[in-house]
């Protein structure tokens, strides 16, 4: 029968002193002890045997008075519920410590910058960096050093809507769609049960309309071509602009074309697929784009030539024509300059030839997004197709380029009203 412990007291507990001849255990029951040691100190331990190989050991729990008795034995509750189910308590408490640590390190921060290095890959350098600047300036300040476990979707949208104070609702947007991608990530590689951004964004402010790249309307495309005629900036700016007019690609193809791309005598410019609009594998392994250059097109590179024909690129830059092109806004402040800053930017132009071209009818609305570039959603057909429908496209572009000469002519020349 086993032998009756007297459970202990405070009191006891606070009297207790080590003695040198021994006895310096204090049973409470049920294999919970206080330790007295030579230095003073009193440790709460509890003995027990291992389930399985039925070892006897011991497990520390805390130091007496920072543990009192009643905490002591909450301890001891807990870890021999661990033995009553077969469980180690000592295995028990390292994992759970394993866990805490792990929990510690995983801090948001540190698995957002685990989730963008994911993203190298796939992302172009630009939606990179965009998306990592979103979270280091508007996550991390709020949360960034907290375990992910422990972040609420209030938390999250807290910071958010001081975005949202700044006036800045479409950034806010981002950045909740970002957190989120970081949580997706999370809860994929078990650091997180699930996604606490879900839902969110029913509680954000609404965002203003898509602003498009503004353009003319139809009516007013004459006006513009006789002003950027008489545009008396730098030449390669006007050249530029009507080259960008006549070709509607995006601002980056244009101002770092370089003249190796441009196959005059088959009238045909090979824009390289790293300076396409994309993914990261797209510009990799993408297909190049054809444009197809109209007898205007073609005239307009002879004249550039007299003036950037020395250079690798067609538009070099004022400090270092040899490596950096004119600026992205070269375009945009001329355009500013001749009245139209709110009217017409150079991106714009390509949804004024989009609207155009098909509002004539003339031709397949497939030529025209291929024209344009517009990536096919099917990843199969968008790997064979770049020269699909090129000779419809050489028609588009000659017509195009006809087309603004007849406009120019009539701003010059407009009929008189009866």
């Amino acid at each position: 029968m086993p032998r009756q412990v007297v459970p202990l007291t405070d009191a006891k507990c606070r009297q207790a002193k080590h003695k040198a001849t021994g006895g310096n255990r204090l049973f409470d029951g049920a294999g919970l002890y206080l330790e007295m040691v030579k230095s003073g100190s009193k440790f709460w331990r509890m003995k027990y045997r291992r389930p399985g190989t039925k070892k006897e050991t011991s497990l520390t729990f805390g130091e007496y008075p920072d543990m009192p008795l009643a905490k002591a034995r909450e301890e001891r509750a807990a870890a021999q519920a661990f033995l009553d189910g077969g469980l180690d308590p000592a295995v028990q408490r390292e994992l759970a410590r394993t866990a805490a640590a792990s929990a510690a390190a995983d801090t948001f921060e540190t698995i957002a910058q685990e989730w963008l290095a994911t993203r190298v890959e796939n992302w172009s350098p630009g939606y990179h960096e965009r998306m990592e600047s979103a979270l280091k300036a508007n996550a991390y300040p709020c949360f960034g050093k907290l375990p992910i476990a422990d972040i609420s979707g209030k938390v999250v949208l807290d910071a958010v809507r001081r975005v949202e104070r700044r006036g800045a609702l479409e950034m806010a947007a981002r950045v909740l769609s970002s957190i989120g991608m970081v949580f997706r990530y999370a809860a994929g590689t078990g650091r997180v049960h699930a996604d606490v951004t879900y839902g969110l964004e029913q509680f954000l402010a609404p965002r203003p309309p898509v602003e498009h790249h503004p353009h003319v309307e139809q009516t007013d495309l004459p006006g513009l071509l006789l002003r950027v005629e008489d545009y008396h900036g730098r030449p390669e700016t006007r050249l530029a602009i009507k080259i960008m007019m006549r070709t509607f690609v995006r601002t980056n193809e244009l101002r770092w074309a370089e003249w190796t791309e441009w196959d005059r005598p088959n009238g045909l410019w090979t824009v390289p697929p790293e300076r396409m609009k994309g993914t990261r594998q797209q510009k990799l392994n993408g297909p190049p784009h054809l444009v197809p250059l109209s007898r205007q097109v073609l005239g307009l590179l002879d004249e550039l030539e007299t003036y950037s024909g020395r250079h690798t690129l067609m538009f070099p830059g004022i400090r270092r024509p040899d490596s950096v092109p004119m600026s992205s806004e070269t375009i945009n402040r001329a355009l500013e300059i001749l009245g139209y800053g709110e009217q017409q930017t150079g991106h714009g132009f390509r949804g004024l030839a989009s609207t155009i071209l098909n509002e004539t009818g003339r031709f397949r609305d497939k030529a025209i997004e291929a024209q344009l570039a517009h990536k096919d959603k099917n990843k199969v057909r968008r790997a064979y197709n770049h020269a699909q429908y090129l000779d419809e496209r050489r028609e588009i572009m000659q017509w195009w380029s006809d087309y603004l000469d007849q406009q120019l002519a009539a701003a010059k020349s407009p009929i008189p009203l009866p």
